[in-house]
């Protein structure tokens, strides 16, 4: 239905209109009766709606829903269509429920493996990220419901939260923080913009002009609605005036009243508000003209959904031996109290209430039926850290009677959580000290790990499988058993990396912080950018994931060896199926500057994607990169740049496993306007053709008759060694008088002229 906003904005008072610029409740927009303008619901996601029952006063009191995987689970499934379907499903969920925007996704970077939402976030490379965000916004959207791409941004620790300062240099901000939003922004244009509750160089998100004018709507083009989160307002006005339209919760008219004041004193403009509730209109009537009423979803259908995303998701990183996938015969011993009780989502504001749960212990045993016989014992006491010697023993015996042991472990739901941060990498010394002793006494176990983030393994090398199910969703039951017993091949890969200890994370010495600061000092060396880099060996490298077939790639090509950074470049590579199980394979393509002047990674995810394989069957796999591929932000230029020089194309499993290579060249179309002065350095001119030749000309005649030239040594390597850090104005000094203030002045006025 087409509105005339702005007639309506007129006909407000402006009281209505600071009305409109807080909530209504706790999840709902105020009305305005008179002028037919409804209330709009907005709830928690973003892995399954979590809308608190109408009328209770408990928080976690939430209807039914399906708990998908969470997207530290789903980014594993380096999927885009599956995670499109999982927002068309979430968006249906929304109609029934009479929800207008589900709080989600969440893409904040995975800066330290200790962050207690990282269960929430997609992963530590932005590329990959802002990918799996579009996707899920389209879908959700598809069905009519709007989302709120969160927390923007640098919101990368639970540790005080509210009030830590975030201080990021700008090239880091673009290349990694703000990166993580850009492209799902601009792709997908989500309907809202959650700011963040922590400060960011010194302003609090919800009033950086910076971020939520500079960067969001002027360099992005972004016309929807940023909202607060939840209680992150710190002064309403000034907030007002850097962008932030809607402040959530309600708090009772605190807010309103501000914006009464300060647009009666003159200190707010009334047309920085008229824009804002423009905003917020047509946000509300475009929720209320895609709204479907008594509509209902498939709970069955959902469920599979989550049964076949969790399965898509999980990664197995060990397989010796191929000990995986196992018969259903024999003996098999299944251990660990997340057996029979799973961890399948995280903690906090997106804990669902799920419309089932798939057991994993009755998931196995239904698959096995009567063909195998199943032991059992719960190993450690659920939620404690304290061994007990009695089930571990219990565990041991039952173990040794096995053909094969299953050990399900990880971390409890305590140790990370909305909230707060973790302060080690470890698991509990109950689910560690069970999984060396069942090793100890059945050779072939098999760990499941049912975790929100990475764990140091001290064990890894005492067991020969290890299948990561992260928090796989109310369906974790039936994927683990399908991948158990090769009903499907596993073809998840890590979306972030496993450092073999804590101390390894490159923001180890950083994080959290001292009182309310933290420095994002190892800047864009974030997740494998540094581990790459800096050649350290991880754990499990990002992007590493294990088959039960195996794929081989060949015939790697390109269709241009030279562009230019405004035209683009098609990328070729040929997988083949060389097993015997059907299955996909991830291909994943990085480049890397080979001659670079300004510090970059030694490679960087450029594109992915998910090809499905029937045993000896081949496709041809296709990727178009362009500018940004090539690029690093400039900040000087305030924009993207790439620097003319060779690039390699490289195209691998993983970051660390690349199999094929291509070289191309890609020349500059932008032009850095270089400015000298009396201290710019002389070997930064000899870097520049043009000012290295007039440079040199005019030396060469200036210094003709100083002890230079005499020497006969002026271009040996010694004095140009000497010469290359001299700024421009000690050759005055140094060459006794041959070279005066006015010669470099017009040295200087030669060199700027011909840049």
């Amino acid at each position: 239905m087409t509105r005339d906003i702005k007639s309506l904005i007129a006909q407000m008072t402006l009281e209505e209109k600071a009305s409109l610029c807080s909530g209504l409740g706790f999840w709902d927009t105020k009305p305005i009766e008179r002028l037919g303008i409804p209330s709009i619901v907005m709830t928690d996601g973003p892995h399954g709606l979590r809308k608190q029952v109408p009328g209770s006063q408990n928080f976690f009191d939430s209807v039914p829903a399906t708990c998908f995987p969470t997207a530290a689970t789903i980014a594993c499934s380096w999927d885009r269509s599956l995670v499109r379907e999982i927002g068309i499903a979430l968006g249906e969920e929304c109609q029934a429920e009479g929800v207008s925007v589900i709080l989600g996704p969440g893409v904040n970077i995975k800066r330290s493996p200790l962050c207690g939402r990282n269960f929430e976030y997609f992963s530590e490379d932005p590329f990959l990220s802002t990918e799996l965000a579009a996707s899920y916004i389209e879908g959700v959207q598809s069905q009519g419901v709007g989302t709120s791409i969160k927390h923007f941004a640098a919101n990368n620790q639970e540790h005080r939260r509210m009030s830590v300062n975030a201080i990021v240099d700008e090239r880091t901000l673009r290349e990694i923080y703000l990166a993580s939003f850009e492209g799902a922004v601009k792709k997908s244009k989500p309907w809202t913009v959650m700011c963040a509750y922590n400060r960011l160089n010194g302003d609090y998100c919800s009033e950086n002009h910076y971020l939520l004018t500079k960067v969001l709507r002027e360099d992005w083009g972004y016309e929807g609605l940023v909202v607060s989160d939840w209680g992150a307002v710190n002064e309403r006005v000034k907030g007002l005036e850097a962008g932030l339209d809607l402040e959530m919760p309600g708090n009772g008219g605190v807010g309103d009243r501000k914006i009464i004041e300060a647009v009666c004193s003159g200190e707010l403009s009334e047309e920085v508000l008229d824009r804002a509730v423009e905003r917020i209109l047509k946000l509300i009537f475009q929720a209320v003209d895609n709204r479907k009423e008594n509509f209902r979803y498939d709970a069955d259908a959902h469920h599979q959904l989550a049964r076949k995303a969790a399965r898509e998701s999980m990664v197995l990183l060990k397989n010796d031996n191929s000990i995986l996938p196992l018969r259903k015969e024999g003996t098999i011993a299944v251990i660990g109290a997340f057996a029979k009780h799973p961890r399948f989502q995280g903690g906090g504001s997106s804990h669902v209430n799920p419309t089932r749960i798939d057991i994993p212990y009755d998931e196995i045993q239904k698959a096995v039926g009567d063909s195998a016989r199943l032991l059992y014992s719960d190993g450690y006491q659920l939620g404690s850290d304290e061994v007990n010697q009695s089930l571990i023993e219990e565990a041991r015996q039952i173990a040794s009677q096995a053909n094969v042991a299953l050990i399900f472990a990880g971390l409890p739901e305590n140790y990370e959580s909305e909230g707060y941060d973790r302060v080690h990498m470890s698991m509990p010394r109950s689910h560690l000290e069970l999984i060396q002793a069942v090793s100890e006494s059945q050779p072939n176990t098999v760990v499941l790990l049912c975790n929100g983030a990475p764990v140091e393994m001290p064990w890894l090398h005492d067991v020969p499988a290890v299948l990561e199910c992260y928090l796989g969703g109310q369906a974790v039951g039936s994927a683990i058993a399908d991948l158990l017993f090769g009903e499907a091949s596993p073809c998840g890969k890590l979306a972030e990396t496993f450092p073999q200890k804590l101390s390894d994370n490159p923001s180890y010495l950083n994080f959290p912080g001292e009182d309310d600061k933290v420095e994002y000092r190892e800047g864009i060396f974030v997740g494998y950018r540094y581990y790459d880099t800096k050649e350290i060996e991880p754990l499990f490298p990002f992007g590493h994931g294990l088959s039960y077939t195996t794929f081989e790639y060949s015939d790697l090509s390109v269709d241009k060896k030279s562009i230019k950074d405004n035209e683009v470049v098609n990328v070729q590579v040929t997988v083949k199926n060389t097993g015997k199980f059907a299955g996909k394979e991830i291909v994943q393509l990085y480049v890397s500057d080979l001659a670079s002047s300004v510090r970059r990674p030694e490679k960087e995810l450029k594109g992915f994607e998910k090809v499905e394989l029937q045993p000896g069957e081949e496709k041809t796999v296709n990727f178009t990169l362009d500018k940004r591929a090539f690029a690093y932000y400039n900040v000087d230029l305030s924009d993207w740049y790439v620097e003319t020089g060779e690039f390699e194309i490289c195209v691998g499993r993983s970051s660390r496993d690349i199999v094929l290579t291509e070289i191309i060249h890609v020349d500059s179309t932008q032009v850095i306007p270089k400015r000298y002065h009396r201290n710019s350095l002389i070997g930064d001119l000899q870097e520049d053709p043009k000012a290295a030749a007039l440079f040199n000309q005019m030396m060469q005649q200036g210094l003709a008759n100083t002890p230079f030239a005499s020497s006969g040594e002026f271009n040996s390597e010694m004095i140009m060694a000497l010469l290359r850090y001299m700024p421009l104005r000690a050759l005055v000094n140094f060459s006794g008088g041959a070279f005066s203030e006015d010669d470099l002045n017009n040295l200087l006025d030669q060199l700027n002229s011909a840049s």
